[in-house]
């Protein structure tokens, strides 16, 4: 909160219109909040969920404050009387952070897709957070920006010189289209080459083993591997359904000694039947951790030694099972986010190709942060930096909450770019200048929205859990890459090159309401 306070105080240059953002934010987290604390009467919500549902929640909160702010003290510069000045800024800033929390809520809301009830439920109340913020903005922000009227300039910290507006980004972007292809070709090579440990990624659930070796929690899981071998922190059950008919005792011994002659197997407990004699379990001891892709294959080698009447069990086989199923459902969850999005792009923007290079710059600063990720946790790169002890694997959810969380944020800014772009266009019809006016009207703008969502997600890569400190650093590395690389270099480059195509629409698609 300080970071952000200090980057709107250097934004705004008035104490009462930094605060506004601030206050906006915190008043959406806390009844989001409170709204997930309702959820969780309704449904079983992961403890994860209130962690990811703030952190997001406080980026856009005081980001869709910020659009709107920004756009209503600029209309109020350009000499409009504030009632005015508040209905260009809700009709131009408002509309697209109604499309932007609409994009963001749809992507966390797709997490329902991956069928897993832990992510479903981080998902929903993301989702309740994000709409709670979209609608403060729709509503108590233009309240209170009309209360306020005059005042929102109070607290002046210096008189800013006229200058104007966005010069240097104006530069910046007429310099970048007279030379297209060599940024293009660059800032695609810096994206691919970051997202290229991404193809190393290993994904599994972390264990004990993976918490620091400070807490009491992870003395007492390395004292047990050392006292009795690493399969002892996750066993298998091996559970034995006697109610079939030809089911019976006589085949445990003979099972039981099958099972123990698999390499993967350091020992195998005594059956206990249950009180009803219909049911029989056998502990298994793995030679390797439950972390480990050993353990994986060896309960495979297991499923394939027991009959039909024979079930494995216990924390290590459900994670498993867990990653293999987020393996399967991720594709399908993918596409449904992209295929949403493009559509909601192509309402809004009337265009083929502006939503589909959208999708395409998104999946590349994604990738990014993805191997960023990689290469800190799983390689262990600059691993002292972060505190760790070692290398990590991914957690299996980590791959779709970024998706969901980052291409919903990173629409952000995309749609509010993009709005400025196309209303300048509408104007001149000449793509380079009005791509030069729309990154210099919002320049400024989007890039102190960056910084305080890169603050708001480092502020997590000091939490104590490897699985926050994953997401604090991969979704603050996809917002600055996006925020730079993305908005700055990547679209006056592409759009500089497709001309008026950017917005082009099929007869057939233009006549449809």
């Amino acid at each position: 909160m300080l970071a952000a306070l200090i980057v709107l105080l250097v934004a705004f240059g008035t104490v009462v219109a930094a605060l506004v953002p601030i206050v906006l934010a915190l008043l959406v987290v806390a009844a989001g909040l409170a709204g997930v604390t309702l959820l969780a009467n309704a449904m079983d919500v992961s403890t994860a969920a209130p962690t990811i549902a703030a952190m997001v929640g406080l980026g856009v909160g005081i980001d869709y404050a910020l659009f709107i702010t920004a756009r209503y003290r600029e209309s109020r510069a350009a000499g409009r009387d504030n009632t005015t000045a508040l209905a260009e800024a809700m009709g131009s800033a408002g509309s697209a952070v109604l499309f932007a929390g609409g994009t963001v809520v749809v992507a966390m809301a797709a997490l329902a897709l991956t069928g897993m009830g832990f992510l479903v439920s981080i998902g929903l109340s993301t989702a309740l957070v994000v709409l709670g913020a979209t609608a403060a903005a729709m509503t108590l922000l233009p309240a209170l920006l009309a209360l306020l009227g005059d005042r929102i300039d109070r607290g002046r910290l210096r008189r800013r010189r006229r200058r104007a507006p966005g010069t240097a980004w104006w530069r910046l972007a007429h310099h970048i289209s007279r030379r297209p292809w060599p940024y293009l070709l660059a800032a695609a090579a810096l994206l691919l080459t970051l997202a290229v440990p991404a193809l190393g990624m290993r994904t599994g659930f972390p264990d004990a083993g993976d918490d620091s070796a400070s807490t009491t929690h992870r003395r007492a899981y390395d004292l047990l591997a050392d006292g009795f071998g690493p399969g002892v922190n996750g066993p298998l059950l091996l559970v034995v359904d006697l109610r079939g008919p030809g089911a019976g005792t006589g085949d445990i011994a003979a099972l039981a000694e099958r099972v123990a002659a698999d390499p993967g197997i350091a020992s195998i407990g005594e059956p206990q039947a249950s009180p009803a004699a219909d049911a029989v379990v056998l502990r298994l001891v793995t030679t390797t951790a439950p972390g480990d892709a050993a353990t994986s294959q060896t309960l495979d080698r297991i499923r394939g030694l027991v009959p039909a009447n024979v079930s494995v069990a216990g924390l290590t086989a459900m994670t498993d099972d867990l990653s293999r199923q987020l393996a399967r459902t991720l594709p399908i969850f993918v596409a449904a986010i992209l295929a949403a999005s493009f559509l909601l792009l192509m309402l809004v923007f009337r265009s083929i190709l502006v939503p589909l290079k959208a999708v395409l710059m998104n999946l590349l600063s994604i990738g990014a942060a993805y191997g960023v990720v990689v290469a800190v946790f799983q390689w262990g790169w600059l691993k002292g930096l972060f505190g760790l002890e070692g290398p990590l694997v991914i957690p299996s959810p980590l791959p779709a909450i970024f998706f969901a969380v980052l291409f919903g944020l990173s629409m952000d800014y995309e749609v509010f770019l993009l709005s400025r772009i196309r209303d300048a266009y509408r104007t001149s019809g000449d793509t380079v200048d009005s791509v030069a006016r729309g990154i210099a009207a919002t320049g400024r703008v989007i890039t102190s929205a960056a910084l305080i969502m890169t603050a708001v997600f480092l502020a997590f890569v000091a939490n104590p859990s490897p699985f926050a400190r994953m997401i604090g650093l991969g979704l603050a590395t996809a917002v600055l890459l996006d925020a730079t690389v993305v908005r700055l270099v990547l679209v006056p480059a592409v759009m500089s090159l497709l001309g008026p195509a950017n917005w082009w629409l099929p007869a057939w698609l233009r006549r449809r309401p």
